[in-house]
């Protein structure tokens, strides 16, 4: 646990270290700073992984004093004999490639661009694996030229950006678990976690979201499932849910707007163990390209879906042709109207619940973060939406979490479960808004889920208790009895509390109540009076 916190801090440490050489050369708190950092700490990440897995792979290079020396004198056969045997997860470089040569080179002339064409090159070598795709089938490769975002004294910047990198190593936390990456990478793009430039998710959803999704979707053992998030921002909930069902036993399919969360993702993805899942990362949009299809053609089904979509958002320009006859059944209950004041307002959260609706396999299963007003509203997409859920018996459950569960919206959520597989009922309706403990978040108030609250949530829907006050477990009929309403609050036991008191006491109130109504009127009637004569007054001047 011990040396776990120590390699936690040094790895942090090296964060701080880039982004100190980034502010020294004008990119502090620059909006290319992040690409930087990304890239640099990915670079730094797949140096090591390939120096780690070539130790593994071969003992008597394991044992060499300076192995990337002995790994430049393998003949050019054996060293591609090699490559070919690392695991599936380990970026192929080259000797040229290590951050031991560019350390060795830095003083050489032009050494920016030995820099970036290193990068370039490792990019290319990996694209095939490494790359991500957009809708129109581009690759989106590893890296780019990152020294073109510097105006002045590039080389300098290169060499501070290598001599920061030679000094640590990750060789002694690969065997670290998801945790520890969740923690890593969270601290790596805090600076850079807002939407931006992006128009689909939040980049990162607070972990005890994303950890009551992934644990209340996934019972049991399962493998060999597809796990899909349609609009999947840097993949929080992704990694969490492949990390409840085992990395190597689901693969991940993905699909967001913004190029810059897909690929914070693709670096969630290589941290985590899913290299295997990054040809599956798409950048595009899901409501009007859809990319995951079958082999006939048709849009693929897929067995866990998580999503947290963003919930209002213009979408105007495109609304038309969603609605089209093609997506009648995607798209079953309607788009939304495009306001004339608010375009921004319009609900987009809705296309993409229906769109996980359609996208479940026959015994899929769903986690989607939605507003609470969803689960009551009486008219509308919302109402339409409900309905299908219970005549085509695809609910599992709703978790009304607490108010400013996330620090960037005011807006209170819900989880909304779906299961195709949840036919007889038996569906739990939770009101968990008053839990948790408010701190506060920059300029933002928060509210933070306590470890056991987190574990009473989930005990308690995965094991359809009914607890007073706080769940219910309901069936289809009750639902529809209740006009499709999915509030907990709505089907708890109105408890009515009965006080005896003699007719005498009973007399005495009713005559202090009936005094208090008269001397209400009365106080009314002056006040009637004196608006009365104060407004004669002003039409009289």
């Amino acid at each position: 646990m011990t040396k776990t916190i120590e390699f936690e801090k040094k790895t942090k440490e090296l964060i701080d270290n880039l982004k100190s050489v980034c502010a020294n050369y004008g990119l502090g708190n620059d909006g290319n700073e992040f690409k930087i950092i990304t890239q640099v700490f990915l670079y730094k990440f797949l140096n090591d992984k390939f120096i780690h897995e070539v130790k593994r792979t071969d003992p008597k290079l394991a044992k060499a004093e300076k192995i990337e020396e002995a790994l430049k004198a393998l003949k050019p056969d054996d060293y591609e004999m090699l490559t070919l045997q690392l695991n599936e997860n380990t970026a192929h470089l080259k000797p040229a490639h290590f951050i031991s040569t560019l350390f060795a080179r830095q003083n050489e002339p032009k050494f920016a661009d030995i820099f970036d064409n290193t990068l370039l090159d490792i990019a290319k070598e990996n694209s095939d694996i490494f790359s991500v795709v957009t809708e129109g089938g581009e690759k989106i490769t590893l890296f780019e030229n990152i020294s073109k975002y510097v105006t002045d004294k590039r080389d300098d910047f290169c060499k501070a950006i290598i001599n920061k990198l030679v000094n640590f190593s990750f060789e002694n936390i690969f065997h670290e678990k998801f945790d520890f990456y969740a923690t890593i990478f969270e601290y790596l793009i805090k600076d850079y976690n807002t939407n931006s430039g992006g128009k689909y998710a939040e980049y990162f959803t607070p972990h005890a979201v994303a950890k009551i999704m992934a644990r209340c979707l996934v019972q049991g053992k399962v493998k060999n499932v597809t796990c899909y998030d349609p609009s999947a921002g840097s993949g929080t909930l992704l990694m969490n849910l492949a990390h409840e069902i085992g990395e190597d036993k689901c693969t991940i399919y993905s699909q967001d707007i913004s190029q810059k969360s897909s690929n914070l993702l693709r670096l969630n993805l290589i941290l985590n163990n899913l290299v295997h899942s990054i040809p599956n990362v798409v950048k595009g949009n899901t409501l009007l390209d859809p990319y995951h299809k079958d082999k006939k053609g048709r849009l693929q089904k897929f067995d866990f879906v998580v999503s947290n979509p963003p919930f209002k958002l213009d979408f105007s320009d495109y609304s038309a042709q969603l609605n089209t006859k093609e997506n009648h059944d995607r798209f079953f209950a309607g788009v939304p109207n495009i306001p004339k004041a608010k375009k921004e307002s319009m609900a987009i959260y809705l296309m993409f619940v229906q769109h996980i609706m359609h996208a479940l396999s026959d015994s899929g299963k769903a986690a989607i973060v939605v507003p609470t007003g969803f689960i009551t509203a009486q008219s509308g997409i919302e109402r339409k939406i409900r309905e299908r859920l219970v005549e085509h018996k695809m609910l599992r459950g709703v978790i009304s979490m607490p108010s400013n569960i996330f620090a960037t919206t005011g807006t209170n959520v819900s989880i909304l479960f779906l299961d195709k597989a949840n036919t007889k009922g038996d569906i739990v309706l939770m009101d968990a808004s008053k839990l948790g403990e408010t701190i506060k978040e920059g300029k933002n108030q928060k509210t933070v889920l306590r470890h056991e609250e987190e574990e009473h949530i989930i005990t308690t829907f995965n094991e359809h208790k009914a607890v007073e006050d706080f769940s219910v477990v309901v069936s289809y009929e009750q639902i529809k009895e209740k006009n499709y309403s999915l509030s907990a609050g709505q089907y708890f036991e109105v408890k009515v509390n009965y006080n005896s008191i003699t007719p005498m006491e009973f007399n005495d109130r009713v005559i202090q109540y009936s005094n208090s109504i008269d001397k209400l009127f009365k106080e009314a009637k002056v006040l009637e009076n004196r608006i009365k004569a104060n407004l004669a007054e002003l039409i009289n001047e």
